[in-house]
């Protein structure tokens, strides 16, 4: 497992709790939005990667009735846990610790992943992979962020970070596959590359109020958790002053959260 994923994994595990917490503001309306272009039908078999805690897993458990199936699985033994308490009303959900890319099950109707395919470390291979435990003529639906999504916090926090610990701004991340594809028409070209054709992209416009509750549930409840890494609670309790602050006084008052929902058939 690389260092990146290692230290994706370690936040996403720290953020369980609160990645629920978010989930009414963010998550869920993101992962509903996937389940909808997915079009699901009673009687389903549905592979959900990198499901967190259920944002679109449980709406699609609801989608497949109690004749389909859901098979829900993330990296995150927390996380898996808190979406085995979040679904235990529907049996039909079947939650794993596991990892996607290693996933040997196949033949479903669809394979979807929310927010997930940009964290593998080779996205093209993973992406193809899970792009093959679906049959003949099934769906793959990926929803990634559009580029400029979310950045706002994330540059906001890293300011309060180094300011708080005396410290340079975190390097910015090296730019890869994801910064290529984050707009519609380069995401449907890649997509059709990876063994789908019929190949749609819907954006899913959504800005986030950035009420004080909220702006910080988007730091500890998502992978922005990992700069408080190692942070006493005084420290962090700090940033979080320094951070509402730096929003305050630069007038943020919405986040662009809007995401890329791909879909296509499976050849």
């Amino acid at each position: 497992m690389s260092s990146r994923k290692v230290g994706t994994q370690r936040a996403f595990d720290a953020a369980a709790a609160d990645f629920a917490a978010l989930g009414r503001h963010l998550w869920e309306p993101i992962g509903a939005a996937t389940v909808a272009v997915a079009g699901l039908a009673e009687g389903d078999r549905v592979l959900d990667a990198c499901c967190g805690t259920g944002a679109s897993a449980i709406p699609a458990a609801r989608a497949v009735g109690a004749t389909g199936v859901v098979d829900a699985i993330d990296l995150s033994g927390p996380m898996i846990g808190e979406l085995r308490r979040l679904s235990a009303g529907l049996p039909q959900l079947r939650a794993h610790e596991a990892d996607a890319t290693a996933w040997g099950t196949s033949d479903y109707d669809v394979v979807q992943s929310a927010l997930g395919i940009f964290f593998f470390p080779d996205m093209t291979g993973g992406t193809e992979r899970l792009v093959g435990r679906a049959r003949s003529g099934g769906r793959a639906v990926f929803t990634i962020w559009r580029g400029g999504s979310m950045v706002t916090a994330g540059r906001h926090l890293g300011r309060a970070v180094a300011a708080v610990t005396d410290s340079a701004p975190p390097p910015q991340r090296e730019p890869g596959l994801i910064d290529r594809i984050d707009q519609a028409g380069p995401y449907a070209e890649w997509l059709s590359g990876r063994g789908l054709s019929d190949v749609d992209v819907v954006v899913n416009d959504l800005r986030l109020a950035m009420t004080p509750e909220v702006a910080w549930l988007v730091v500890i409840g998502s992978g922005f958790r990992g700069l408080l890494d190692d942070l006493e609670p005084a420290v962090v309790e700090q940033v979080r002053e320094r951070y509402l602050d730096s929003l305050r006084e630069e007038g943020v008052t919405e986040l662009d959260a809007t995401t890329l929902i791909g879909s296509g058939t499976v050849r």
